[in-house]
């Protein structure tokens, strides 16, 4: 299945959130965090420290951003690689995947990276496609269009 998803994001694109560091996006399972790096960057001079629901990243000594995640993820299926020497991708491990609906609306608990509607309101259509290449893996979804109004809360 892993394969199938990294297919679907390779196919589609992604749905970006820009924030002052770099940017983040999100997929069903996952939550990706890509921080613009110094150029030649070394794996010593950067710290990545996550907890379920807490995450803190220093760039050669100096924090880049740290908080309170919006929802928990499994710490020991996350990981950090440094792209290039120049960029440093984080890709965190959802906890809560089994819910049908669950969608990260911010980065952190507290609105902080928030999308602008229009970012936010294509991260639920490119879910939702993602959701049903899952529920349907014999269709690619790559390029539909759903014509869903998600400018309403659920019922």
């Amino acid at each position: 299945m892993p394969d199938q998803l990294s297919h679907f994001d390779e196919k589609s694109g992604t749905v970006r959130c820009p924030t002052p560091w770099g940017n983040w996006w999100q997929t069903v399972q996952e939550v990706h965090i890509e921080v613009n790096l110094p150029p030649n960057s070394k794996s010593r001079e950067i710290d990545v420290n996550l907890e379920p629901k807490s995450i803190e990243v220093l760039v050669r000594k100096e924090l880049v951003f740290k908080g309170t995640l919006f929802q928990a993820i499994h710490v020991d299926d996350s990981v950090w690689t440094i792209e290039d020497r120049c960029l440093l991708d984080i890709v965190l491990s959802k906890s809560n995947t089994f819910k049908q609906d669950e969608i990260w609306e911010s980065l952190m608990e507290d609105g902080c990276y928030k999308p602008d509607p229009l970012v936010f309101h294509e991260m639920r259509k490119k879910l939702d496609l993602e959701r049903f290449q899952l529920e349907n893996p014999g269709f690619d979804f790559s390029q539909a269009k759903l014509q869903k109004c998600y400018d309403k809360p659920p019922v």
